[in-house]
């Protein structure tokens, strides 16, 4: 499990599996690189995975609150890619793998998206959809404003934690994740307003590689809209879907969720 220098910043990663194809797994916002280890053993044959971990997250170094957070984050994962690798993504890292992807051609070969959190998109496509996702995020953005970090953590998991209740989370991780709330402020700009560009016109059109957009069919109601305009984009996009899952499904429904990447690799 070593640490080790990725764009500037000491960086912990894992390695699972012995597969002959290279494999980049990118986890969540308010996760870590282990939060793969389930779905890792369903692929053990076919993929050779590292997992890193963000900064702010897990065991790499804090985040320095410097920057747009989603660019330097990609800027890491690149530095993982050695040649043409299949690139894994959940929820803000399926977003970070998408920008990888479009800003690395040739360097990613196929890419699995688990539930992009890329907001931007659905609203492209459906501008209405901005008001009843404001009042979503409401509770979680008042708690922001008002330094209440824990409470934002809270409101925030309420959401996105795929069905978790708050009291069964233990104390240590719920400081945690209110601990890392301030990253998840800071990624609005990407996720909400697409700063970094990838809906301009053309842009996703290009990206030809085979895509898997997975999702839960209990997720977030949001999800099925960006993957509807993601889908639309990407010219080589396929779409499946883990009955009984909601946002935290690479957790929840590992088996199911690996057997459907097995499935699509197999093909590409």
């Amino acid at each position: 499990m070593p640490v080790t220098t990725r764009a500037g910043a000491a960086i912990h990663s894992t390695t699972y599996g012995t597969g002959p194809r290279e494999a980049l797994l990118i986890h969540r916002g308010l996760g870590r690189g282990a939060d793969w280890e389930a779905v890792s053993r369903g692929l053990a044959g076919t993929l050779s995975m590292t997992a890193f971990d963000m900064p702010g997250h897990g065991r790499s170094a804090p985040w320095d609150g410097e920057g747009e957070v989603q660019g330097r984050f990609v800027g890491i994962a690149a530095e993982f890619l050695e040649g043409p690798t299949d690139v894994i993504g959940h929820s803000f890292g399926a977003t970070v793998a998408l920008r990888l992807a479009v800003e690395n051609p040739g360097m990613v070969r196929a890419l699995v998206l688990i539930e992009p959190v890329f907001f931007a998109a659905a609203l492209a496509d459906h501008p209405h959809l901005r008001a009843r996702l404001d009042t979503e995020f409401a509770d979680v953005d008042a708690a922001q404003a008002a330094g209440d970090r824990l409470a934002a953590a809270r409101a925030f998991t309420a959401i996105w934690g795929g069905g978790a209740a708050w009291e069964e989370i233990p104390e240590k991780q719920q400081q945690r994740l209110a601990d890392g709330m301030p990253l998840i402020e800071a990624t609005g700009p990407e996720l909400f307003d697409d700063k970094a560009g990838l809906l301009e016109p053309g842009r996703l059109e290009a990206l030809d590689i085979p895509v898997l957009l997975l999702q839960g069919n209990a997720s977030p109601w949001i999800i099925e809209a960006i993957s509807e305009s993601l889908a639309a984009r990407l010219p080589r996009a396929e779409r499946a879907m883990i009955v009984g899952a909601g946002h935290m499904a690479p957790l929840t429904h590992a088996k199911q969720v690996a057997s459907e990447i097995g499935r699509f690799l197999s093909l590409v």
